[in-house]
């Protein structure tokens, strides 16, 4: 088979969410037969050291539909069970409300 040289985790799509202290990574990837999957990159960086640390999962098309629905389930639980006040992390010219000292985010570099 010729076609193994460029198609191993080719990334097709990719979807960068910085949420806080923490970047997101949604990868959308291809095998060498061209079938696609996900791949869910988790990084944040080590306040010892500065070093970035990733945590990262693979997820199949096959499992796309068991993974959602436990995921919307174990959401839903939580919300269900405690109050969940979700943030935004965009910078806005007009802040609503101004940034309480316990958020979880930090203006260090």
């Amino acid at each position: 088979m010729g076609d193994f040289d460029n198609k191993e985790r080719e990334e097709v799509f990719s979807k960068k969410v910085r949420a806080g202290k923490r970047t997101y990574f949604f990868d959308v990837k291809a095998t060498r037969s061209n079938d696609y999957y996900v791949t869910v990159t988790e990084s944040k960086k080590r306040l010892e050291d500065g070093v970035f640390i990733k945590h990262k999962i693979f997820l199949y098309k096959e499992d796309f539909e068991k993974f959602a629905e436990g995921l919307k389930e174990t959401i839903d639980y939580i919300k269900a069970n405690q109050e969940v006040v979700e943030k935004r992390y965009e910078y806005s010219e007009n802040p609503t409300e101004p940034a309480k000292a316990d958020d979880d985010f930090s203006f260090e570099i």
